[in-house]
């Protein structure tokens, strides 16, 4: 292509682009129809058009809606002997720990694997107390804290967890800035997710992991169940995103053909895993 043609095409480009927002946007909703229409024109692709999106949804959205709730939080029990705590954190696998007192009641620290290691490594780790010593300071958010203020505040704080707080201080949960990319980008996989070939794995106490898109045939079968399907939806998730009438967000439950469903894993566009547990054994009947 000569160097005229290449100018004229991108003249093109930014004389299609000028003319879509030859009229402003009144309100977010007009902004995302221009979007919308650029996609469709192939001014911007799918993946931009809903990072795009994302961004907008993290200047709305709340820590509330994203964040792990505390039920779901793995913590490290300060009251438990090292040999347990260490188990704790091989098996978790996370980068990152709250730590609780004896009493349970209250955060006095958070736990970075790396620096457990470092320890380890160095032969300095003989009891809680060489643990103890390297807790860093905890960060407390209220449940009302915008998104885009939380990344804001992670960025320059060098800080990536933050401990979730209710109206009565009480630790309602936690959000980590990897949870609040994931608004933007999508769901980031990474060698400690689920078995990409496992839609459903046991876990214990009789419960499962069952990733959002096991065709919902296949889940039927393994749970000996049948749901309603007048829609032909294929997926677990599309059924149970159906059933709430909106997509479900981590911590929300609902129970269908008695099978209890805890969302784990969700971003603000879909659900990506769930707990599935039978409700007798969360004592939901008789």
């Amino acid at each position: 292509m000569s160097d005229s043609d290449s100018s004229s095409s991108g003249s093109s480009w930014l004389e299609r682009f000028t003319r879509m927002f030859s009229d402003e946007p009144e309100d977010r909703e007009d902004l995302l129809e221009i979007l919308k229409e650029a996609q469709k024109q192939g001014l911007i692709d799918s993946d931009a058009l809903l990072m795009i999106q994302g961004v907008l949804d993290v200047s709305e959205t709340r820590v509330r809606d994203i964040m792990v709730p505390r039920p779901q939080v793995d913590v490290i029990d300060e009251s438990q002997p090292l040999e347990a705590i260490l188990k704790e954190i091989a098996e978790s696998a996370h980068s990152r720990y709250p730590v609780v007192s004896e009493s349970k009641d209250e955060i006095i620290g958070v736990l970075l694997a790396k620096d457990v290691l470092r320890l380890m490594v160095k032969g300095q780790l003989n009891d809680k107390d060489d643990l103890r010593s390297i807790y860093r300071e905890p960060v407390f958010i209220p449940e009302s804290k915008r998104l885009n203020v939380l990344l804001r505040e992670f960025k320059t704080s060098h800080n990536h967890l933050a401990l979730v707080v209710d109206e009565y201080a009480g630790l309602a949960g936690l959000v980590t800035i990897e949870d609040v990319l994931e608004q933007i980008v999508g769901e980031i996989e990474d060698e400690h997710d689920e078995d990409e070939e496992l839609y459903i794995k046991a876990q214990v106490g009789d419960s499962f992991a069952v990733k959002a898109i096991t065709p919902l045939s296949d889940f039927c079968e393994e749970f000996g169940v049948e749901f309603e399907n007048e829609s032909n939806i294929e997926t677990l998730g599309g059924l149970v995103a159906t059933s709430m009438g909106h997509v479900p967000q981590k911590g929300e439950e609902i129970v269908m053909e008695g099978l209890l469903f805890r969302v784990l894993k969700s971003d603000s566009r879909r659900v990506h895993l769930f707990q599935v547990k039978r409700v007798e054994d969360e004592g939901i009947i008789d």
